[in-house]
């Protein structure tokens, strides 16, 4: 299994070396199956008769393993986060210095995701490094838009994010979404151009002052963090699609932590949209 966030992710390695045949996505285009990444999995169940072909692996992923590695990787990021609101300052004789030990743990948060992407096997103290760096960013981010621009931004992103965690699983598993081939490129390559644009703007804010391009505020910081919550929804789908064939093609559990990897860097790209989305609507854009 392997994460579809937008920024980290790393797609068609192979795990032969390791003993999972079939997790590499040239063998999927030779055997005609490229649409399902678990295909060619010997533990797969028989069309015919419902059965696995072979014995399940004792360590085969369940989503207990999900939620649990889940779960414990939020939870890690939500106590960084609430302890970096309480113990970081955000008062204006301090809100520099800890402006500065938010950005340097989202730094390193991104060099810990960027490693953890390119390796074959999930590392949990990568992942748990990174929820908890990336908690302090969040904490001291949260803590200043509450302070200076509205006490219930905060409230109102956290549930916005719920809501469309909740939304996108419902609609994933009543089928109204369809992940394929072609809904996998799309979203990759939408989120690319984002991606993109949301650098450029923050280059020319940079050098030139102000918010750059005007892409993060006014009413195309709305239409933009409109499109990165939707972008965040699709990715949202693509975990559930690449969990889900996980579970049922018997990969083994220490895929639970990259399931957990991808939901928790899904789940930050909208919390951040949905804080600058509100932010905006209450008029300190």
């Amino acid at each position: 299994m392997r994460s579809s966030n937008p920024v980290f992710s790393r797609r068609g390695f192979s795990r032969d070396n390791g003993g999972y045949a079939g997790f590499d996505a040239r063998q999927h285009q030779q055997a005609g199956t490229a649409t399902n990444p678990y295909a060619t999995n010997p533990y797969a169940t028989d069309p015919a008769t419902g059965m696995p072909q072979a014995p399940v692996r004792a360590n085969a992923m369940t989503m207990d393993d999900v939620v649990s590695r889940t779960g414990m990787t939020l939870g890690v990021l939500i106590l960084t986060a609430t302890l970096s609101w309480i113990l970081l300052p955000v008062d204006p004789a301090n809100l520099g210095k800890s402006y500065s030990i938010a950005i340097g743990a989202a730094l390193v948060a991104f060099v810990l995701a960027m490693v953890q992407s390119f390796k074959r096997k999930p590392v949990p103290a990568l992942i748990l490094g990174y929820a908890a760096l990336e908690g302090v960013f969040l904490g001291v981010i949260s803590a200043a838009t509450s302070t200076y621009l509205s006490a219930g931004v905060v409230i109102q992103a956290v549930m916005g994010t719920m809501c469309v965690f909740a939304a996108v699983l419902l609609a994933y598993k009543m089928g109204w979404i369809r992940v394929n081939r072609r809904f996998t490129g799309f979203v990759m390559a939408a989120a690319m151009g984002f991606i993109l644009l949301m650098v450029a703007n923050s280059l020319f804010a940079l050098f030139g002052g102000g918010d750059g391009l005007g892409f993060r505020s006014g009413g195309l910081g709305l239409l933009f963090g409109a499109i990165g919550v939707i972008l965040g929804a699709c990715f949202l789908a693509l975990d559930f699609k690449q969990v889900e064939d996980a579970l049922t093609y018997g990969a083994p559990r220490e895929e639970a932590w990259l399931a957990a990897f991808g939901l928790t860097l899904t789940l930050v790209w909208i919390y951040l949209e949905m804080l600058r989305i509100f932010q905006i609507l209450s008029g300190n854009d």
